[in-house]
């Protein structure tokens, strides 16, 4: 069976069985993902219907209708919408020939938009493998019940997306007054292969125009130069009034470049199913003053429950929306709601206060699948952890956390559940930041030392390796390297954060002859 269990058989059999969906509140048919399991365990669906992509739970889509054909016995039948409702799930005793109509209410186990918090999705492709992209993309928001879904222009010389048929720009056709689907563009460079990260991925959203190169070096062809790099792209994008977001956990060379000189404005995490969570990068940011929000998405079609929610008050509307990401007011999840205050300040504020003294951490959280672990982050490190060995899907703590230092606090959930796409349960707020009058933490220093050789292991590639049209090209980006490792030089003698935003640094005493 494939990931797009298209194998699977349907309309089998005498009996009827016909589903209608709705929103238990407010009585509206719904989108939603549907599992039906014939008497032998095997996987039922009307004919044509489109399936789920990705591992775990095959389900095919609805838009809040479906009738297929069953055999005689017992029928399994389970009914998912996003990440707020609670499954749906009956037996279904097929006798008698005939039909079976179901009336399926899907109910809310959590409703965060009522507080303003609104789920989204970045990071979205469809490549050469789906046929009916239109399709897939007016089902895609709805049955996950994304307020705002991006999809994502992208060239690769060895597969053609099926995505890029869309313009970047809002896509009205497939938009509504809940549902908000706009086209991006990800702009990425690979080396040595296309699943090795060279200067790495990044997603640039709301633009008016196209960024171009959309793709560099052997993405667009064997012999096509390492330029220009990714931060001139985000440089254009910005000019745009665009947002950048860094993707898959910070990987990439050009990463802490392009972070520390102020050229991205969250970073995805976790954005494709394969990948094993990983904060480190991401942490390490932080730890040298650089505030980057969390953001995330399912990369490799919506094959994930990922989204990323904004704090929008009071109602959704997209500009308020991207800013509120740019802000840092976000929490990333497949579930878990999960919310943070540090002495009442939430994501994206700063707490201003003398060092020696302490804040008061407020975490809670809620989810439909049991979480085990739920941690404060600060400054990288683990400083309070409540675990729950037979699982909880509720709760909340308070904890007082002395303070000596500039940094960041932030709260992550950890999880053995995993949802219907096999994936394990996980969630993490961006931080709060504490403002302790300039003094730097320890892990500055140590973080920015990292940085600072892997730019030079970085800039070694870009002197011996990686490919350019002239040495002028080649200047240009060991100049753009430099300048960014100059900053993490100056923060590893805790220097301050003043230097860190700066945007311009001296040349490169680099020789391209």
């Amino acid at each position: 069976m494939d990931a797009f269990y298209r194998s699977i058989h349907s309309n089998s059999g005498a009996y009827t069985v016909t589903g209608t969906i709705t929103d238990a509140v407010t009585g509206q048919r719904v989108g939603a993902r549907v599992q039906v399991l014939g008497p032998a365990g095997d996987q039922l669906a009307p004919v044509g219907a489109m399936w789920k992509v990705g591992t775990g739970e095959p389900f095919f889509y609805s838009d809040g209708e479906f009738t297929l054909q069953v055999p005689r016995g017992s029928v399994q039948v389970r009914v998912e919408r996003g990440t707020e409702f609670t499954p749906w799930q009956r037996a279904v005793e097929c006798a008698v020939p005939g039909d079976v109509a179901l009336d399926i209410e899907l109910e809310r186990w959590c409703d965060p938009s009522a507080e303003g918090w609104h789920p989204g999705n970045l990071h979205v492709n469809y490549n050469h493998t789906e046929d009916d992209p239109d399709r897939r993309l007016m089902y895609d928001s709805r049955v996950e019940d994304l307020r705002t879904m991006e999809i994502s222009y992208v060239k690769r010389e060895d597969m053609p997306y099926a995505s890029n048929k869309y313009a970047p720009g809002v896509l009205n056709e497939f938009s509504d007054e809940r549902h908000y689907v706009q086209c991006g563009i990800e702009t990425r460079h690979n080396m040595g292969g296309h699943y090795t990260y060279g200067f790495g991925h990044v997603l640039l959203l709301n633009l008016r125009n196209v960024v171009e190169p959309v793709s560099r070096g052997l993405l667009v062809d064997p012999l096509a130069p390492d330029y220009p790099p990714i931060s001139y792209a985000s440089d254009d994008t910005k000019q745009q009034g665009g947002i950048v977001i860094w993707c898959h956990n910070g990987h990439g060379i050009e990463s802490p470049v392009a972070a520390i000189l102020g050229k991205v404005d969250a970073i995805s995490l976790w954005d494709t199913y394969w990948e094993d969570l990983q904060y480190e990068v991401w942490y390490g940011l932080l730890n040298c003053g650089i505030r980057l929000p969390a953001s995330t998405g399912s990369d490799w079609f919506l094959c994930s429950g990922n989204r990323v929610y904004t704090k929008t008050q009071p109602e959704f509307e997209y500009g308020r929306w991207l800013q509120a990401l740019r802000e840092g007011r976000t929490f990333v999840t497949n579930g878990p709601i999960l919310r943070i205050s540090v002495d009442g300040r939430e994501p994206g504020d700063t707490v201003r206060m003398e060092p020696g003294n302490s804040v008061t951490v407020n975490v809670d959280w809620s989810s439909h699948y049991a979480v085990h672990s739920v941690d404060v982050i600060a400054n990288g490190a683990i400083t309070h952890t409540e675990r729950f060995p037979e699982g909880s899907v509720q709760g909340s703590f308070e904890c007082e956390l002395p303070v000596d230092t500039d940094g960041w606090i932030a709260s992550r959930i950890g999880s053995t559940s995993r949802d219907s796409f096999a994936q394990v349960i996980w969630a993490h707020t961006s931080p709060v930041y504490i403002d302790a009058g300039g003094i730097a933490p320890p892990e500055r220093a140590i973080d920015a030392a990292v940085f600072i050789q892997q730019i030079e292991d970085s800039i070694a590639w870009l002197g011996d390796t990686a490919k350019f049209y002239t040495d002028q090209q080649r200047r240009e980006v060991v100049d753009l390297f430099r300048q960014g490792q100059d900053l993490y030089r100056k923060l590893a003698i805790n220097d301050g954060l003043s230097t860190a935003n700066q945007k311009d640094g001296p040349s490169s005493d680099f020789d391209a002859s």
